[in-house]
């Protein structure tokens, strides 16, 4: 039986590919594959019977692109964590992908050892969507108002949208208003998963973030900003400007108090 292993479907219409991956995977005690799709109606055929913890699935397929999958996984309440395949680097084609609920994106050929990692290091990640109250599941419409809500925040406390920063600081918020437990992993999940979705790094991430941070508390809407963080200890005591992390999170947490 799989309890308490990383259940694992995987989607692909390469399937010397599926064989060789399933192959590698099952030889690992904590991983099991459970199912393998060569397109993307069996795909979705395969998370509705088997419901794995992990969908390894490939941009393009028949009858039903990755893409495709995607935006029918994001209509349901359970959703696996997602990692995308491609066999080619296409930003447009990543955008797309991170922003329809991709977990993470990787370019073939690929190294076996660091995808392993990689599925291994989502375990956190893995166990919260079992906890309907540490995670959320969220419709399409649900994800299209925190966007608008995040934007409407921003806006608010005058963040200035022509810096780096801002676009950085806005999908931040919606990140963890959808998924809080990217609270507890902002360097090791936040800023990569940002940093691959704006083709940059994590550390330029971090920094335009807390640039249009200090920005915002020198010359935005200063009563705003106080009504926002007055709850936070240490603002409370010297008016101190708060670091990323809890600026990113009043903000998503306002987002969630209002659904």
């Amino acid at each position: 039986m799989h309890k308490n292993k990383i259940t694992v479907a995987i989607a692909d219409d390469n399937e010397e590919f599926c064989n060789i991956l399933e192959e590698f995977l099952d030889k690992q005690e904590d991983i099991e594959v459970i199912g393998i799709a060569n397109d993307g109606l069996e795909a979705l055929k395969l998370l509705e019977t088997e419901k794995p913890k992990v969908l390894i699935l490939d941009i393009i397929m028949p009858h039903l692109d990755g893409l495709g999958v995607l935006e029918e996984i994001n209509q349901k309440k359970e959703k696996p964590y997602t990692i995308m395949l491609s066999a080619v680097g296409q930003d447009k084609v990543t955008k797309k992908a991170i922003q329809l609920g991709a977990d993470y994106y990787i370019i073939k050929p690929f190294d076996f050892e660091f995808f392993l990692k990689r599925i291994r290091e989502s375990k956190e990640e893995l166990l919260s969507y079992e906890n309907p109250k540490q995670s959320m599941n969220l419709t399409q419409e649900e994800i299209k108002n925190i966007e608008k809500m995040a934007s409407e925040l921003i806006h608010t406390l005058g963040v200035p949208a022509h810096i780096k920063g801002y676009s950085y600081l806005k999908e931040a918020i919606i990140m963890v208003a959808k998924k809080p437990e990217y609270l507890n992993a902002v360097t090791k999940e936040l800023y990569p998963g940002l940093a691959r979705q704006f083709d940059t790094t994590p550390s330029r991430v971090e920094r335009a973030i807390r640039h249009s941070i200090e920005v915002t508390w020198n010359q935005g809407e200063s009563e705003k900003i106080k009504e926002f963080l007055e709850h936070l200890p240490k603002f409370k005591k010297n008016n101190k400007k708060p670091t990323n992390s809890e600026f990113i999170a009043v903000l998503a947490d306002k987002i969630r108090s209002q659904r």
